[in-house]
């Protein structure tokens, strides 16, 4: 019996998304969703990462992308699929 669908992205968030407790939230999400992955800051002001694991929890953690923690202010969201590559690890934050 095959388990369920799997699915890998990358994203970039972009809007005020920095200084909010972005990052710490959307790590939090995603290991609610049971996903693996990262999640960091960027030079410009936007928020990047990864995140695989089922593809239930992946749409469901990019939902929660577009709209992020309280006091975030998302003006767009870019998710990029790419290759399943099978690793475990808990979702962490990266400087």
């Amino acid at each position: 019996m095959a388990g369920p669908p799997m699915r890998r992205i990358t994203f970039l968030v972009r809007g005020r998304v920095q200084g909010v407790g972005f990052r710490a939230s959307a790590a939090a999400e995603a290991r609610r969703c049971g996903l693996s992955g990262f999640v960091q800051n960027r030079a410009d002001g936007a928020v990047a990462g990864e995140a695989q694991g089922a593809a239930d929890g992946v749409a469901a953690f990019v939902r929660w992308l577009g709209q992020g923690p309280p006091l975030a202010s998302v003006d767009s969201v870019d998710v990029a699929e790419v290759a399943y590559a099978p690793a475990g690890g808990a979702f962490t934050v990266r400087r």
